[in-house]
Parts: structure tokens; sequence; C-alpha cells
């Protein structure tokens, strides 16, 4: 069939379309119908027809008054996920990084844990590091943390001395684009009262001889400090590893840093992305928060191939962060703190919470589910929510 290519003829469909549709269609389906009617050259009765039938299966999938979405939103997240596995870790396009999916994953999404297990940002390039290897890799290196544990292959520490002896291993040095003289300004840098050098007998063995005695007992703490010295990248990330995506290459980091991470030269900042909720609710606030929310719990659902409509899914995020900011499902979030005086006590420390109710006087409005079962009312749901009453004994 023809498209339609007079401009006549598509303002005439979409005319038709948004006054049929306004009010009733997100715009999304809106545009979709637009592009699917002028893509044929159709006549104004075939429009109407499509549109009547699209009208009908909006009627069709409408909630209808008193629903209890939050109940069926509950039970249709709830109950494909008894069916998740309890797989940890699954490879992220590459050998090198692991993330955590299935159920794990999903119990730290919903108790909006402050980092996540296996945090993962994927950074893309601005030119000319975008589809230059060299580059790239010249960027990781920067970016990727760097202890001295990553380049050292031993660390002997000697109390008669009163001396460490730092040995470095050349490879990892040359594959972390360091120097010894960057290594010994780092520990001159974070090492104090110590005289740092490079051992005349071995150029990759650094000497620190420090002012006073090494306390004995103190031995492996000093180890660990040393070992610990930052050479250089940005805090926690760990771990860089370059892929190529199309004609581009991306770099997947082992951790978050958004901050640092936006503010380095040669990154996309609006193309950066991560898995931790909570860093980006800091960095972007609680909407972009809510986004990433929806699409992280659709993704391990997804993963696993369970099919739960994402309308039920933005409903739960909805409720994590409808104060602004987000909250977990649990005791210490949206269930334990319930307006409800007997909701509250029906999911746990009934007698505290009763007791805790009494002494300041509150009062409960049985307006939920919960406190209504308790007391043997109907629960305002469905029919039970209309309070008007018939009676066939009045005449009108």
């Amino acid at each position: 069939m023809e498209s339609v290519e007079n401009p006549a003829e598509i303002m005439h469909i979409k005319e038709i379309v948004e006054k049929r549709l306004a009010n009733k269609a997100p715009k999304k389906t809106i545009d979709e119908m637009l592009s699917y009617l002028t893509r044929y050259r159709l006549t104004e009765d075939e429009v109407n027809q499509i549109l009547d039938r699209l009208e009908e299966e909006l009627n069709d999938n409408a909630i209808e008054p008193g629903e209890p979405v939050g109940i069926v939103a509950a039970q249709s997240i709830g109950e494909p996920s008894t069916q998740m596995t309890l797989r940890t870790f699954h490879y992220a396009g590459v050998r090198e990084l692991n993330v955590t999916l299935g159920l794990p994953r999903l119990i730290e999404l919903v108790d909006a844990k402050k980092v996540p297990s296996t945090p993962l940002t994927y950074v893309y390039l601005e030119e000319p590091y975008r589809y230059d290897r060299d580059k790239a890799i010249e960027l990781a290196r920067r970016i990727e943390l760097t202890k001295l544990i990553n380049v050292a292959s031993k660390i002997d520490i000697d109390l008669a001395t009163n001396t460490a002896i730092v040995s470095l291993d050349p490879e990892m040095l040359n594959d972390k684009g360091l120097d010894i003289d960057e290594v010994t300004q780092a520990l001159k840098k974070h090492i104090k009262r110590a005289e740092i050098l490079v051992s005349n007998e071995n150029p990759y063995d650094i000497v620190i001889r420090f002012e006073e005695p090494i306390n004995p007992l103190k031995v492996e703490k000093i180890r660990d400090r040393i070992l610990n010295v930052k050479l250089k990248g940005i805090k926690n990330i760990n771990k860089v590893i370059i892929q190529k995506r199309g004609n581009e290459y991306v770099l997947v980091c082992e951790g978050s840093n958004m901050k640092e991470l936006m503010s380095t030269e040669g990154i996309d900042y609006r193309r950066i992305r991560t898995n931790n909720i909570k860093e980006v609710e800091e960095v972007f606030g609680v909407e972009a928060a809510r986004s990433l929310l929806i699409e992280e719990i659709a993704n391990v659902l997804e993963e696993q191939g369970l099919e739960v409509d994402i309308r039920h899914i933005m409903l739960l995020a909805d409720m994590m962060t409808r104060t602004g900011t987000i909250r977990q499902i649990g005791r210490h979030g949206v269930a334990g703190t319930k307006e409800s005086v007997l909701a509250r006590a029906s999911f746990e420390i009934t007698v505290k919470q009763l007791v805790d109710a009494a002494v300041h006087g509150d009062t409960d409005d049985l307006e939920g589910v919960a406190e209504n079962v308790i007391v043997g009312n109907y629960a305002p749901v469905g029919t039970a929510r209309i309070k008007l009453v018939y009676n066939p004994n009045i005449k009108i």
C-alpha cells in the first residue's frame, strides 16, 4: 500500500487521532498510531474503524474503580519471583567482571541497599577517546584505582634495620602506566616520618627507612598501610575493562563514583550509567533513581525469563520514592511507616506498636486493608469502597 505523502491528508489524520484519543491514551500510543496510520493510504472510515478497536482495547485494559492495585502488583511481582534462581553471579559481557542477578539482586533493589554487592558503571567516551583504542586505554589507566598492592610483587619488613623493602613488578608497572618516580612520590605523600629511596642494588626495589623503631606487634598493620597507598585513579573504581560496542569503545568499571567520573576529561557525562540506585539519587535526584529502579527490576525479571507488566513495577517504585527519597519496602521503610496503627501492629512487634499508639493517643481511621480485616470490617476495595446504600423501601 502507498504511504500518505500529502501534508493536508497527514494533518487531517492527526486531527482525527488526537480528537479520538486525547486524554484516553498515553502520548507514546498516540504517536505510534499516527506513525502506522500515515504509513498506508486509508479512508477516513478505515481510520475510524482502527481507532474504534484501539478504544475497545484501552477500555478493556483500564483499571476498574476500587481495584486493589497494590495487592495485584504485590502478587504479580511476588509469585514470579518465587521461580527465580539463587544464582548470584553472571558475567557482564566479559570474563573479568561479574554482576549480581536473580533473587539476590531483586532483594538488593527492594531493600534499597546503599551499595550493591557488585556495583558496575558503564562509561561512554567523547572524541578522540571514543574511536581510538590507545586513547581509551590511556583513559582507562587514568581512572582505574591503582594501589601499591597492584604493582608490588612482595614486601619485606626488617625489624633489625628498621626498614621495609617493596619489590615492584616491572610488567605490572608497565601495564598500569606507572614508573618508579611516581610510586616513590606517592609513598612520600602518604607515609610520614620515613626516608623513601630507590635501592642501589635493584632499581625496582624501594626502601622505606622509618625514623622510629618498628613495633613488632604492628608489623601487619604497617604492611597493610604501605600496600594500600593510592598511586593514581578514582576512588571505588577498582577495575576497568574496555569493550567495543558498535564502532565505539566503552569502559566497563567495577565500582561506581559518578561525581568524579563525570568531571573527568574525555568522559561523556550525558551517557554514563551505573547500577547503584542510591548514588544516582544523590547525584541526579529521586526521579532519576526511580527510573533506574524500574529499569533494574524489569531487567532482573526479564533476565530470568519472567514476564511482569511494567505498571506493577512502576507502582512499586512509586511507593518506594513517594516521600522524596528511596525507602526500602521492609520494616525500616514502607511497611514500617504506615499511618495505620493496626497495620503496623500486624506487621511486627505488635505489643510495642499498640502501647506506643496508646501513649501518644493515636487514632486509626481504618482506611487500609489489614486494619479492616483485623476489626472484622469489609476491606475498602472493590464494591466495598462505595459508600452508597440502596434502601428499596423508600419511594422516590
